[in-house]
């Protein structure tokens, strides 16, 4: 790791930790205030990527996932009301999730890179935002994915309700998952903005 990479990486570690803490707090009924700080991993990955190319990018990552596995084991063993802050099938699913969906993002962006400004980060962010939340939401919360840790009780999350209130009936962790959807795709088009001015700055003119 360079001293160059140092904003990225602390950048990177200061997202991952606000926003395991934020996952606590509801906003509304069907997000956390952690829904809106995590997207910006993805900014983050794409200014490292465009700036100083995918190897940067991909070290960022790793530095975020670390930062996020310490982060779910200390939630292991800190007890809430209904048990551990962090079950063990919550952890996997934000482990996974991150690793993956950012490091495809990595690749996407790096595939794009020579196009138009916009397109490779806005592709990579709401492909890389897509899988993520599908990835997380069914491996922390589907009864399908129960044998990843049989003692984990997701029961809650399995109750049929009408989708975000209004939609057909579906499990209530596919209504945290759209919502959560939503709001990534939401932020993957406002990052447009700061990726463009911030990128502008750091690279050379001409």
């Amino acid at each position: 790791m360079t001293r160059t990479y140092l904003p990225g990486i602390i950048a990177m570690a200061a997202i991952v930790v606000a926003s395991n803490i934020l996952v606590q707090f509801l906003y509304g009924q069907w997000l956390t205030w952690g829904a809106f700080t995590y997207p910006l991993a993805f900014l983050v990955t794409d200014i490292m990527n465009r700036v100083y190319g995918q190897t940067a990018a991909r070290r960022v990552v790793l530095v975020g996932f670390v930062v996020g596995l310490i982060c779910s084991l200390i939630g292991t063993q800190i007890m809430g009301e209904f048990g551990p802050l962090v079950t063990i099938r919550i952890a996997i699913g934000s482990g996974t999730a991150f690793l993956v969906a950012q490091l495809l993002d990595v690749a996407i962006f790096s595939a794009l890179r020579d196009g138009k400004w916009w397109r490779a980060p806005l592709a990579s962010t709401l492909i890389g935002s897509t899988v993520d939340t599908v990835l997380f939401f069914s491996i922390a919360f589907s009864g399908a994915l129960s044998f990843i840790s049989p003692l984990t009780d997701v029961s809650w999350a399995a109750e049929a309700l009408p989708l975000l209130g209004n939609g057909p009936v579906a499990p209530l962790w596919v209504s945290l998952a759209v919502a959560d959807w939503a709001v990534k795709l939401s932020l993957a088009l406002i990052a447009l903005i700061p990726f463009r001015l911030i990128t502008a700055r750091l690279l050379p003119a001409g």
